[in-house]
């Protein structure tokens, strides 16, 4: 208690900085996950892309972040062994934030596109077993995580899958490809509004004072999405056909309409990617805010502040303004071949788990979410579509992650001890 009570500034400070860096590795690494099927589709440019996650990114970490936040705080490590000693659990969430953050600076220098949660999950779960002990660890709950590892990218490889099929059958397999896009895109545009809509309204808000029930969030996604289909509407009259002696069936024509609809899963999926991801950097952030203001009391419910959020959705902006250009330049092209209609198969897939996810409290990856939506957009197209040297690379990064987290945040954890303790 009284080591708190003597450098609390300190570790707030610390954390900020260490937050907003950590911010900074999601935006430079992750936020490619949410833009590189917009780019690699050459649905939009990569300056367009900047400018949707921008807005979009900021939003979602403020407007949906909260609930994530609480479970990567107070899920991963048993409050009870803390009380006794709360400024282990501050050394332990700013070792974590620093060793995650440079980690994630590594990955995004050698063009890794490595899960951010892994980083961060790594990392506490590494300072608790070896600096608290192996019993401080709520292994159930980590368990519960590393599983939606597993379903997240299966989940999206499933929703991926069904959705290419669906615009296969539906507009490339029709007599007249474009009028079918003209016909059916505007209600997968709908899709796109009611999902994102819905999640946030029912689990997002709460923290901004905007409680709604179940019934009042149903209609009004419902009006926010007719409202979204609208303006798709508007901007697909725009698209008018092309004759190209090369492109018999006005296929090209038929991707022109879906570029429009992609914009909309781009800022769908920036908008989920902040909503999730934020947690990552501002979870552990909010834990040291909660143990220092409360003189050493551990509160896994605290309430996050709001200017936190702001804090890790203004690192997440910087990090994809200053370094994500790389990394979106190159997801978008090395898995598979991506058309607009591929992209926002994947894109719409990836947005729908990872909202799902971030409305439920689950911290999925949503690197491996996307990269389970692109696998499935693939797999319809047959093994041959898929780069599998690309993606042994990116699971191999992956698997690196985790140890490479624990192991970082277990010398950074003794070395704060040593500082303060």
């Amino acid at each position: 208690m009284l080591i708190i009570a003597q450098h609390g500034e300190i570790f707030i400070i610390l954390a900020c900085l260490f937050g907003f860096f950590m911010a900074w590795g999601v935006g430079a690494n992750d936020v490619a996950n949410a833009m590189g099927t917009s780019v690699g589709s050459k649905a939009i440019t990569i300056k367009q892309a900047i400018i949707i996650a921008v807005i979009f990114e900021f939003l979602g970490a403020w407007l949906a972040g909260g609930e994530v936040t609480a479970t990567i705080r107070g899920g991963m490590l048993d409050p009870v062994l803390l009380e006794a000693n709360p400024q282990l659990l501050v050394y332990g969430m700013l070792s974590a934030l620093l060793a995650a953050a440079i980690w994630l600076m590594i990955a995004s220098a050698r063009g890794w596109p490595v899960s951010t949660t892994h980083s961060i999950v790594g990392a506490i779960v590494g300072f608790g077993a070896v600096g608290l002990g192996v019993e401080a660890v709520a292994w159930g709950r980590v368990g519960t995580i590393a599983s939606s590892w597993v379903i997240s990218p299966l989940l999206a490889g499933t929703i991926g899958f069904i959705l290419f099929k669906s615009v296969h059958h539906l507009i490339f397999e029709n007599k007249d490809p474009f009028s079918a896009a003209k016909r059916y895109v505007p209600g997968y545009v709908f899709l796109v509004g009611f999902i994102v809509s819905m999640v946030t309204l029912t689990k997002g808000l709460t923290h901004v004072g905007l409680d709604l029930t179940f019934g009042q969030s149903f209609m009004l996604s419902i009006l926010l999405g007719v409202a979204i289909m609208g303006l798709g509407l508007v901007m697909q009259r725009r698209v008018k056909y092309e004759k190209d002696v090369n492109d018999h069936f006005g296929y090209a024509n038929v991707e022109r309409v879906f570029g429009v609809l992609m914009i909309f899963t781009a800022c769908a999926m920036a908008f989920a990617h902040g909503s999730n991801d934020v947690a990552n950097a501002v979870g552990p952030l909010a834990a040291v805010i909660s143990v220092v203001r409360s003189d050493g009391v551990i509160d896994s419910a605290a309430l996050v502040p709001w200017w936190v959020l702001v804090l890790g959705g203004g690192g997440i902006v910087f990090g994809l303004v200053t370094y994500g250009h790389k990394v979106i330049a190159t997801v978008g092209t090395g898995i598979t071949e991506l058309t607009p209609s591929r992209g926002f198969a994947a894109t719409l897939a990836a947005a729908t788990t990872v909202v799902l996810a971030s409305g439920t409290g689950l911290p999925i990856s949503t690197t491996h979410t996307l990269v389970g939506a692109i696998l499935g957009v693939g797999l319809a197209r047959g093994m041959a579509a898929l780069n599998m040297r690309v993606i042994g690379t990116i699971v191999m990064s992956w698997l690196i992650t985790l140890p490479a987290g624990a192991f970082l945040a277990i010398v950074f954890f003794f070395m704060f001890k040593g500082m303060f303790g």
